[in-house]
């Protein structure tokens, strides 16, 4: 599936999603049972380390002529999210999302494995309190958010 791209915009190849082998990894042990142990948690690190960074990336793949956003299902749950994570201080967004691609996404294999290719951001959200709300701005009346989302 191709579109053109038109005049100033960018123009994407998606696959057919019968390129693609899925498999399933064995699940992490989630570290928080409760919402609120999450974010409690979520505050500790914030007063250790500040400003939190996560990048999340979009895949699209093909079927029946449409696309379709790829999503990774988390533990047994019936919770789904975009690929990525947790970015490392001080490290480089691209580089952040590739890592998280390479342990999530790519073959085990290093036969197999080709670079990610990661495009330009798409989004930005703000978490500017604890709690499970993001906004895709940072409100006026916030300094410094909790936690910055970048998609890809």
């Amino acid at each position: 599936m191709h579109r053109g791209a038109g005049a100033g915009q960018a123009a994407y190849t998606v696959f057919p999603v019968g390129n693609y082998k899925f498999g399933a990894i064995q699940p992490k042990p989630e570290k928080d049972n409760l919402t609120e142990q999450r974010l409690l948690r979520m505050k500790q690190k914030y007063d250790a380390e500040g400003v939190r960074r996560t990048v999340d990336a979009i895949l699209l793949v093909a079927e029946h002529s449409h696309p379709h956003v790829l999503l990774l299902q988390y533990g047994q749950s019936h919770f789904f999210k975009l690929p990525g994570g947790k970015l490392k201080p001080d490290e480089d967004e691209v580089a952040g999302l590739r890592r998280k691609l390479e342990l999530y996404v790519s073959p085990e294999s290093e036969l197999l494995r080709s670079p990610w290719d990661i495009g330009e951001c798409v989004g930005c959200w703000s978490r500017p309190n604890f709690d499970t709300v993001f906004y895709p701005y940072t409100p006026p009346h916030i300094t410094r958010p909790k936690e910055v989302k970048k998609l890809f």
